[in-house]
């Protein structure tokens, strides 16, 4: 049974990771210069899982955090000193909408991988009472 309650722990801090991965997109979503202030759009990061540990371990574990190479969203400011030769400057490719999307489904994970460790406690209590 302890097995179990690692495999939920592992995915709780998994779900955690893709949150906090979350958070940082959302924060940088309006974020055009990296912190030398020189222009460098800031890209959205995507939080990659995988099943077991990479060792043979079980549970969920964060295999990376990757670039999302999706393109940059252009904005037509010719007055910009960011702007390109068509007057174009670019912003990130974060989405609030599918960010919060996102948040929700880890948020969700989350609370079903605290469910099964409430579970998982609650088995071995009673294991415990049926041997004592």
């Amino acid at each position: 049974m302890f097995g179990m309650l690692d495999i939920s722990t592992s995915a709780l801090i998994a779900q955690r990771t893709r949150l906090t991965v979350n958070s940082a997109n959302i924060a940088g979503k309006d974020a055009i210069l990296n912190a030398k202030g020189e222009y460098d759009p800031f890209r959205r990061r995507i939080a990659i899982l995988e099943a077991g540990d990479g060792r043979g371990g079980q549970g969920a574990h964060v295999r990376e955090i990757r670039l999302d190479q999706s393109p940059l969203r252009p904005k037509y400011e010719p007055g910009s000193p960011f702007a390109d030769e068509r007057g174009y400057v670019f912003y990130p490719n974060v989405d609030p909408i599918t960010e919060q999307v996102n948040a929700l489904e880890a948020s969700r994970a989350y609370e079903a991988n605290i469910t099964a460790v409430e579970a998982t406690k609650s088995m071995m209590t009673s294991a415990l009472r049926i041997i004592a």
